[in-house]
Formats: C-alpha cells, sequence, structure tokens
C-alpha cells in the first residue's frame, strides 16, 4: 500500500536552498539525507523562523593540504613585515 505525501512545510526561499522548521526536518531527518545524498538538495533548517543550520551534500575533499606545498613557487620581499605608515594609520582610525 502506498504511503500517503506527507504534509510538507518545506519552502524554497528565492532561487536558494530549501528552508523548513526543525520539527519537520526531525520527522524526515533520514528522508532528507537521502534525497540530499541522492538529488544534492540543500536545506536550511529553522527555529522561529531563523536559520539555525544547512544540510548540504558532503564533498571529499580532493587533497589534503601539504606542509611546505608552495616551497620554492613563493617569494617573501625583504620588507613583507614592514607596514606603510597610511595603513597602520587606516588600522587606527586614523586619517591623513
Amino acid at each position: 500500500m502506498p504511503s500517503k505525501p506527507s504534509k510538507t512545510r518545506v519552502k524554497r526561499e528565492s532561487a536558494g536552498p530549501l528552508s523548513l522548521p526543525a520539527a519537520e526536518f526531525k520527522t524526515r531527518c533520514l528522508e532528507l539525507m537521502d534525497r540530499v545524498r541522492e538529488t544534492g538538495t540543500e536545506y536550511v533548517v529553522t527555529k522561529h523562523g531563523r536559520p539555525v543550520a544547512k544540510l548540504v551534500p558532503y564533498r571529499e575533499h580532493a587533497r589534503g593540504r601539504v606542509p611546505g606545498g608552495w616551497a620554492g613557487r613563493v617569494r617573501l620581499l625583504p620588507d613583507f613585515d614592514e607596514l606603510p605608515a597610511d595603513v597602520a594609520a587606516a588600522f587606527r582610525g586614523e586619517r591623513e
């Protein structure tokens, strides 16, 4: 016997991910995770109308960071640590 489609309060905010209340997410969590895996659909979970979490497809990173991977490809200039006076003044909130 086919199951009844659930009444859902999922809505799309503009062209972004689908949005649904936390209670709806709690009820349909496994179903939503399957849908995310199969279709790439993204969901924003809300509490009292405010976003609190995002369910997105898991993607493996191509490769991890390799310490020293840029060695020999990047060169620091001798004045690397020197901050120009006008830039330092801007950071302090001063205007010239």
